[in-house]
């Protein structure tokens, strides 16, 4: 008889507390790894949505006083506020911290509101009163717009990205939480009275009307109400005096040459011509002289901001500037001096030459710096010469440059235009017109030094002086541009738009030799 065997006890017994092999669960590699990449990604979805939110909805148009402006937020680390005002510039204000930066762009003044200012000046001053409550405005309606666009574009993102509504509203609320702080940080942060110290940055000549009086403001939200509506009413009086001057459009093909003089060792000159170069395109400079006030060797590296300018820069040695003087400019690459010589740049044939005279002291040179016979003869015998250069010319020459006035009289006839400087004064007159000769201009420029320490021995600094002329196609000169600086310690600044009427108008003068300056 077979014996049965019983395997039962061959079998796997259960544990105590343990699950049978089939239902055991095996657990999920990885898992906290996985939830801190899903947070990282929902978290770079809602900076990413409240970035672009930003850029897609931080804009509102609103009014403010007399213009129409827009308002824009932009992501940025370290916060502040541009005002632009275009085409005179922008303000720069330091006015709060965090990553969201405030532009406010003033648009022009449309024809109906120009005429409007202009036929009553008082709607300026009662326009630019609501200028306060209009930002206050436009800033609470700029701020809820950029929450919601913030908001919107990250729930569309993460829809996309994510098709999960959980992780999706997620996004959502830090976008709202990103925005919502970034905003309160900027206002948390504000400082009102940055409008004190604001940045300029544009043309010198608009800088005054669009900084205002800093001296009149004081550290409380009042004050910075006031100075607000100071800068609105100032643009706007600017607009309407722009609106009102002689309109001339400068033609392509136009020359533009910018005439300077008597430097005097000033290097505030020096920042004066090199935003005018830029700000106005400036083809060529020219240069009348008196650069320095000695003519000594420690003064030549005064003149190597020359170089610096890039543009084509004519001189001509006035009587401060000794030959040293003359050699070190002429050894700027961009420099051309000329002594009883001609030269073409820009299309324009120019001649000139130096002041026959080298009297930087006029104590040890008595006899160059009076008003004798000797110095007539001098100064007068130098324009002769030129004008023998000028008319054996083989191209006609287009400009004359001399230092003294009193030598352009020979010079009458023989060309279009001369430049001079010495006297510290601008004036334009008409030289007599001989019968048969063409007429002949002749401009005289202040000093673009501001005389140096000169111009601090009168009762008011000498203003910094120079001028932009404008030559057509045919290298006549339509119009100029005469630009005035407050002297030194002032901050009074002046553009004046002239047209050349064909032919030129201005009194008829004889200039005669000045005293030596």
């Amino acid at each position: 008889m077979d014996e049965q065997h019983d395997d039962t006890g061959d079998r796997d017994e259960p544990v105590a507390g343990s699950e049978p092999p089939r239902t055991r669960r095996i657990g999920r590699p990885g898992g906290p790894v996985r939830r801190a990449g899903v947070i990282l990604a929902v978290l770079a979805v809602a900076l990413a949505g409240a970035v672009l939110g930003v850029l897609a909805g931080g804009q509102v148009d609103t009014d403010i006083g007399p213009f129409r402006a827009t308002l824009t937020l932009s992501p940025a680390s370290d916060g502040g506020t541009t005002i632009d005002v275009p085409p005179l510039g922008a303000l720069l204000l330091d006015s709060h911290d965090g990553p969201t930066h405030l532009t406010v762009r003033l648009g022009a003044l449309d024809q109906g509101r120009t005429e409007a200012l202009l036929d009553d000046p008082a709607s300026i001053s009662r326009a630019s009163q609501s200028a306060v409550e209009d930002v206050r405005s436009g800033v609470m309606r700029l701020g809820l717009r950029t929450l919601a666009a913030s908001v919107l574009v990250t729930l569309i993102l993460a829809a996309l990205i994510f098709r999960n509504v959980r992780r999706t509203a997620w996004a959502g609320g830090l976008a709202l939480v990103i925005t919502a702080g970034s905003l309160g940080t900027a206002a948390a942060t504000l400082r009102p009275q940055a409008i004190e110290e604001p940045r300029y940055e544009g043309l010198l000549v608009n800088a005054p009307a669009i900084v205002g009086d800093a001296r009149r403001i004081a550290n409380d939200y009042t004050k910075y109400a006031e100075q607000l509506q100071r800068i609105v009413g100032n643009v706007s009086q600017l607009y309407t005096t722009v609106s009102a001057l002689p309109v001339y459009e400068p033609a392509p093909g136009t020359t533009r040459v910018l005439h300077v003089s008597d430097m005097h060792l000033n290097p505030t000159g020096w920042q004066l011509i090199r935003t005018v170069v830029e700000q106005f395109g400036i083809d060529v400079v020219v240069d009348t002289g008196d650069i320095t006030d000695w003519g000594s060797e420690p003064e030549e590296s005064f003149v190597g901001s020359i170089g610096l300018l890039k543009k084509p820069y004519v001189f001509i040695r006035g009587n401060h500037d000794s030959g040293r003087t003359a050699a070190a400019v002429a050894r700027q690459p961009n420099a051309i001096v000329l002594n009883n010589s001609t030269t073409t740049v820009g299309g324009l044939t120019i001649a000139g030459i130096g002041d026959p005279r080298f009297t930087p002291d006029k104590n040890t040179s008595p006899a160059g710096s009076g008003l004798t016979q000797q110095v007539a003869d001098q100064v007068i015998g130098a324009g002769e010469q030129l004008a023998a250069t000028v008319r054996s010319s083989p191209r006609p020459v287009n400009i004359a440059l001399v230092h003294d006035p009193a030598s352009a009289g020979p010079l009458a006839g023989t060309c279009p235009l001369v430049l001079a400087g010495h006297t510290h004064a601008r004036q334009v007159s008409k030289l007599p017109e001989a019968p048969g000769q063409q007429p002949t201009t002749l401009m005289v420029e202040g000093s673009t030094g501001g005389a140096g320490l000169r111009g601090l021995e009168g009762e008011k600094p000498t203003p910094l002086s120079m001028s932009v002329l404008y030559f057509d196609q045919q290298k006549l000169l339509q119009a100029y541009d005469d630009i005035t600086v407050g002297g030194t310690g002032q901050a009074q600044v002046n553009l004046e738009r002239h047209i050349v009427e064909a032919p030129a108008v201005g009194p008829s003068a004889t200039p005669t030799p000045t005293p030596t300056r």
